[in-house]
């Protein structure tokens, strides 16, 4: 059985300890790509009464070159790493749900979860049977329907209705979805999370974002980097009406200034090497060269004595016939 390393929650380790069958994971359609990439279901039962199932996305990185693992004494040829980070339900559950909306701009009918969970999973399987990246099987989107954390997160992304204790429907709702993903955006956007990213810090900086007199810019940026986090989990769709709910005008404005100077300032610059050079090639074509001192020998040779020696082109005269 081949062996990989993975870094993974702590929670999973404890949830795949205790898996008696083999690890069954779920082909999924990627939220932004739509492309199938597995996930994998963990669910460790109620703890104290709170939700601890969850979903992990299984990323791989593959080195460049060849690469193997040393694990005490054993050596693992298959040196890539597999990451498996935790990933929020309601993307998944997004294109999902996607899938089973009608076309012709009507209103959807409120279902029970396990309707309308049921009618999605066979349409996705059907909307994949002909594409040539991978297909998605209905038990694996009702096996990931039927986590918890799945159930619970349909609640953020439709609009509920009570008919009973025992019945209650769900219709998906574009305004509710809006409105989680807002609430995500404004959460990312905290400075303390924020900083956690080098990456976005230093492009904020780099943007004269980070200067003083910039407050609000900085706000507008930092909100902008935390749609530019969700929308790697978006449908195009999606990530633009995301967009168009804020209105980021001002900031465009400064970037689109500060590019500018930037610009302006670059052109400004002079290129004295060019200069030098044609200042040299004006001095080199208005005065003659130097001729190249010779070597030592060539130089002895220049001041020998040579007074009556026949020169080397009487060698090579041609010689005159004698009249018969």
């Amino acid at each position: 059985m081949p062996a990989h390393f993975c870094v993974l929650p702590t929670e999973a380790i404890q949830s795949l300890s205790t898996c008696d069958g083999p690890i069954s994971y779920a082909r999924l359609p990627h939220p932004r790509t739509g492309v199938p990439a597995l996930f994998l279901p963990a669910e460790n039962g109620e703890d104290a009464g709170k939700d601890s199932s969850r979903i992990l996305e299984l990323q791989a990185v593959n080195p460049v070159d060849s690469r193997s693992w040393f694990l005490e004494n054993e050596v693992i040829a298959d040196g890539k790493l597999v990451l498996m980070t935790p990933i929020d339900p309601v993307f998944l559950l997004l294109p999902i749900l996607f899938c089973i909306q009608p076309t012709d701009g009507s209103v959807p009918q409120f279902k029970p979860a396990d309707d309308m969970l049921e009618e999605a999973a066979l349409a996705i399987q059907q909307q994949y049977q002909s594409r040539k990246d991978g297909q998605v099987l209905s038990r694996d989107v009702l096996q990931f329907t039927r986590l918890r954390c799945a159930r619970n997160a349909l609640k953020f992304i439709c609009d509920v209705k009570e008919i009973t204790e025992e019945i209650t429907v769900y219709r998906y709702s574009q305004e509710r979805t809006l409105e989680y993903l807002r609430k995500k955006a404004v959460h990312l956007s905290n400075p303390k999370i924020i900083e956690i990213s080098k990456t976005i810090v230093r492009s904020l900086a780099k943007d004269g974002l980070m200067e003083d007199g910039n407050e609000e810019l900085l706000k507008s940026g930092q909100l902008r980097a935390a749609c530019d986090l969700l929308a790697q989990y978006l449908s195009p769709a999606m990530r633009d009406s995301l967009y168009a709910s804020y209105d980021f005008t001002k900031l465009d404005v400064f970037l689109k200034n500060a590019a500018a100077e930037t610009m302006a300032s670059i052109a400004a610059i002079p290129v004295n090497g060019g200069k030098v050079k044609t200042s040299a090639k004006v001095a080199t074509e208005g005065k003659k060269r130097k001729a190249a001192k010779g070597s030592h020998g060539v130089e002895t040779l220049k001041k020998a004595n040579v007074n009556g020696m026949a020169k080397l082109s009487t060698f090579f005269k041609k010689t005159e016939k004698a009249p018969s």
